[in-house]
């Protein structure tokens, strides 16, 4: 028996192809069924940092939203997700709220860590994740 190969494949949307040309990384790399998305940040097509935690955490789970599209998956499959804060205990409650937006059931394995600063000054959270394509249908 020949077992397929598994090929590597990066995922870059059309909107985020400079990303890959200017920054030299994927949004998402896919091997087989399995997902792994690049850190989220809540900016908006004019790479904008949006006012506060609500406003960016919707637009970084919808930039993650976006990128498993593009990778033939959806939020359903993720299994994992570590979320990044500079203001950890601060914006906690508000983000938890908004994060049931995107995975009201089923809820993926989630590692909150603290840290001291993002790429962009007022970024506030960044959301990476994993996931496994078609497992959130099962």
């Amino acid at each position: 028996m020949n077992a397929k190969p598994l090929k590597r494949q990066a995922i870059n949307p059309a909107a985020t192809q400079a990303y890959y040309d200017n920054f030299h990384f994927s949004q998402a790399t896919r091997v087989g069924d399995l997902i792994w998305v690049s850190g989220q940040v809540g900016v908006d097509a004019a790479m904008q940092p949006a006012q506060g935690i609500v406003e960016q955490s919707h637009l970084a789970f919808q930039s993650l939203k976006l990128v498993l599209e593009t990778a033939g998956a959806s939020l359903a499959d993720v299994v994992e997700l570590t979320t990044f804060h500079t203001h950890l205990q601060a914006d906690m409650a508000a983000f938890a709220q908004v994060k049931d937006v995107y995975f009201p059931a089923r809820y993926p394995s989630w590692t909150a860590v603290g840290i001291s600063q993002l790429a962009l000054e007022p970024l506030r959270v960044e959301i990476r994740a994993v996931a496994v394509a078609g497992c959130g249908d099962a």
